[in-house]
């Protein structure tokens, strides 16, 4: 046996000595320099200690509500007036100051005064769009309330499903909006921001542990058509500050 071993000793010999011999020449193997160490996240102020939040066992105005006498007939919101479904809503919330009920007081009026369907003239009940934002294979129902001052109050937006029969409301919102999308099942909604030439988009989309629509994604984004320098104001040279001056606390 000891022959047998030395055979295969000396081809892994060989073996090591060509491979190290390719390392050194033309088309073999090169350093790429050292590999930068991954740097983690740095905190601040650790001693701070974390806010408390006094949500977190309570969904508050995103959890899902049953909209009182309303019935769907056959589980089909089509089937299902808007129009008497936000004044079902109006009724049961007759004094709503604050919250996801809230409305001046002169629109709450009004849409009691309506009379027909969603989107008629004069009334703030704006037409009605029905998308499956849950995934459930059937159409929620999707409502927008005209507040009367846009800028003041926005709209309100509002979206429905059904179980077992039961009208639910899934979401509620009130602000200002640029525009409202629907892409594929989620809502977009554009609003002013705070910022010249950029916009607020919140991406809502169906939550299934809160049983709502919550908004999953709040960016700020530059708005369409807005220069790249938009509410950017250039400070004088002679007013910069000096670098050493910009660093001491």
């Amino acid at each position: 046996m000891k022959p047998r071993s030395a055979a295969l000793v000396l081809p892994a010999v060989a073996l090591l000595a060509a491979t190290a011999v390719g390392c050194g020449s033309a088309g073999g193997l090169k350093s790429a320099g050292a590999t930068p160490s991954a740097v983690g996240p740095a905190r601040l102020w650790p001693e701070l200690p974390p806010a408390r939040s006094d949500t977190q066992d309570d969904l508050g105005d995103v959890k899902p509500e049953v909209v009182p006498g309303i019935k769907v007939p056959d589980g089909d919101l089509h089937r299902v007036n808007a129009l008497a479904v936000v004044q079902a809503e109006v009724r049961a919330h007759p004094d709503e100051a604050t919250g996801q009920d809230a409305m001046p007081a002169e629109i709450r009026t009004k849409i009691l005064d309506c009379e027909g369907k969603a989107g008629d003239k004069g009334c703030p009940v704006m037409t009605a769009y029905y998308r499956d934002l849950t995934g459930s294979g059937k159409d929620e129902l999707i409502v927008g309330i005209d507040l009367g001052d846009r800028d003041a109050y926005g709209i309100g937006i509002r979206a429905y499903t059904q179980d077992e029969g039961r009208l639910v409301r899934i979401m509620s919102t009130t602000q200002p909006v640029i525009s409202a999308e629907l892409a594929g099942r989620d809502l977009i909604l554009r609003s002013p921001a705070q910022f010249a030439g950029y916009e607020f988009r919140d991406v809502w989309s169906w939550d299934g542990s809160a049983r709502s629509m919550l908004p999953k994604r709040m960016e700020i984004v530059k708005a369409p058509g807005a220069s790249p320098r938009a509410g950017l104001s250039e400070t004088p040279p002679s007013a910069a500050p000096s670098p050493s001056a910009a660093a001491t606390p």
